[in-house]
């Protein structure tokens, strides 16, 4: 024979609590590592548009001469 116990509130409760916990400490890692991700992103994306700017710039830079008679 095996004796069965009742399961009350306070034990679904406490079960739910300890998963809700487990879940929101790997979505709290999870996050610092996607804004720390999206910001390296960000910087090469400015370094890079930067970089490409500049260059653009210089190969369309017109020289005017202006002469006098």
């Amino acid at each position: 024979m095996s004796t069965q116990t009742r399961i009350e509130r306070d034990d679904i409760e406490a079960k739910l609590r300890e998963l809700t916990t487990d879940v929101n400490e790997q979505a709290d890692a999870a996050r610092s590592k996607v804004v720390t991700g999206g910001i390296i992103v960000l910087v090469i994306t400015v370094i890079l548009v930067f970089l490409l700017g500049r260059r653009a710039g210089r190969e369309g830079t017109t020289i005017v001469e202006v002469r006098r008679f």
